[in-house]
């Protein structure tokens, strides 16, 4: 008989998850606790903007014209218990207030709540991003709550905000950690057709599993960080970090990927996950092995603050009072609407607070944007941004600025000062339609 699956929480994560697993033609029950965010996936509908996702959801979705039928959503904790063969934990773990540690207090009321509803045989997989330890914890959590025969593995979640879709369908690896066969058997049953088109299928403990998810993501913060680093040293040498990229990229055992200097990673993950390591290998006694990631932690926010520099050069060195500020960009990265921790948010909020006249447009992000920062101005468009700007400063590569035509917006600024955050702009092009082009890590000229 053929495997029911169910996904607790709908957020980012859980809505990507079920909708794919639907897609992979298994038969799908979701669970979230907010009824508002139900309705609206039942509808066929995401509360966030991911490329593709809406469209997958409502070809499953039941209820929907010409859907498989195959997804549906309740608030249910019965229905969930009931239902499913393999249950996908996807709940949020975001930082503590005040601290590095992770939030794991909704993981812990998901397992507290599924637990006593699993009557008969189930395996329950965790794919939120936890401190290392805790698989070992609630394993134990639910041998002691279950009713029924109830196993737990570890399955880490590698979304690209932007790639969601892509990355779950036909993932780079599948990492599980598991405690037997059996748990080992079914995931190689649920990700059968991802396999087969060639995802290698990783099977470890536990810890090794948990620990994955912010390895990768403290490497790649650390090469991030790193060529930041380099734009510092270049800017004082009169180097071109851009040039240098390109040169160490050739080399294989680098790589070209993550190599383009700017001012910074943002979003809901990279910045809290290596902030969380740090503070759980302190808890088992090796933060030594981690103090690098403050580094790269404090490198990464520095380049805020140097972009901010840069700006209230551009407009007179003194200060941003009676200056208007151009900000091209509030996501913390294209094609998504995301702005947790958002550099282009960050910048344009202390600039505000020094006094300039900020005004932000972003492709997808407006709407959060505003609910997070009220007091920013907002325009409608690229060009509207820039009307009587003093300085623009493009902080999210989106595709749509790198077409811009300069010399549109050039007719509308009040003067033709750019400022590429994100090194993702054709400064010949932005320089021969009479702007000052200037990014970071690059020579002046």
């Amino acid at each position: 008989m053929a495997l029911k699956i169910t996904v607790i929480g709908t957020g980012y994560l859980g809505a990507t998850h079920a909708a794919a697993m639907a897609e992979l033609g298994f038969e799908v029950l979701g669970l979230d606790v907010v009824p508002e965010k139900i309705e609206m996936l039942s509808a066929g509908k995401v509360p966030m903007y991911e490329p593709g996702l809406e469209e997958l959801l409502a070809r499953h979705v039941t209820g929907i014209e010409g859907s498989s039928g195959r997804l549906r959503f309740t608030t249910s904790w019965e229905e969930i218990g009931e239902f499913g063969d393999v249950h996908f934990v996807c709940v949020n773990t975001p930082q503590k207030h005040g601290e590095y540690a992770c939030d794991m207090s909704y993981v812990d009321s998901a397992f507290e709540s599924l637990a006593p509803v699993l009557t008969r045989t189930a395996l329950v997989v965790g794919k939120s991003t936890v401190p290392v330890g805790s698989a070992e914890r609630l394993a134990a959590l639910l041998a002691e709550k279950a009713p029924g025969d109830v196993e737990l593995a570890w399955n880490p979640e590698f979304l690209r905000e932007g790639f969601a879709v892509q990355d779950t369908l036909h993932p780079d690896r599948v990492v599980v950690g598991v405690t037997s066969e059996r748990a080992e058997k079914l995931l190689r049953e649920v990700y059968a057709t991802p396999v087969e088109e060639g995802s290698p299928f990783v099977v470890t403990d536990y810890p090794t599993a948990e620990l994955v998810k912010t390895a990768a993501n403290s490497f790649l913060a650390t090469k991030i960080s790193f060529i930041n680093a380099m734009a510092e040293i270049c800017e004082a040498a009169d180097g071109d970090v851009v040039k240098l990229a390109e040169a160490i990229g050739h080399d294989e055992r680098i790589g070209k990927k993550f190599l383009r200097a700017g001012v910074g990673f943002g979003g809901g993950c990279l910045p809290k996950d290596i902030r969380a390591f740090m503070a759980r290998a302190g808890e088992l006694g090796v933060d030594q092995a981690l103090t690098f990631l403050r580094e790269v932690d404090s490198i990464n926010m520095r380049r805020r603050g140097h972009m901010v520099e840069l700006a209230r050069d551009a407009v007179g060195g003194d200060s941003f009072l009676g200056k208007r500020v151009a900000v091209l960009g509030a996501t913390f990265k294209p094609d998504s609407d995301d702005v947790r921790d958002s550099p282009a948010l960050n910048v344009a909020g202390q600039i505000h607070l020094q006094g300039g006249q900020v005004t932000v447009y972003d492709p997808k992000g407006m709407e959060n944007a505003r609910r997070l920062f009220p007091t920013l101005g907002y325009a409608e468009s690229a060009l509207d941004a820039v009307r009587g700007a003093d300085v623009v400063l493009h902080l999210t590569e989106w595709r749509e600025f790198r077409e811009l035509d300069p010399a549109a917006l050039g007719e509308v600024a009040s003067s033709r000062i750019v400022l590429d955050g994100r090194n993702a702009l054709d400064g010949g092009k932005w320089r021969e339609a009479g702007w000052t082009y200037r990014a970071m890590g690059r020579p002046r000229a």
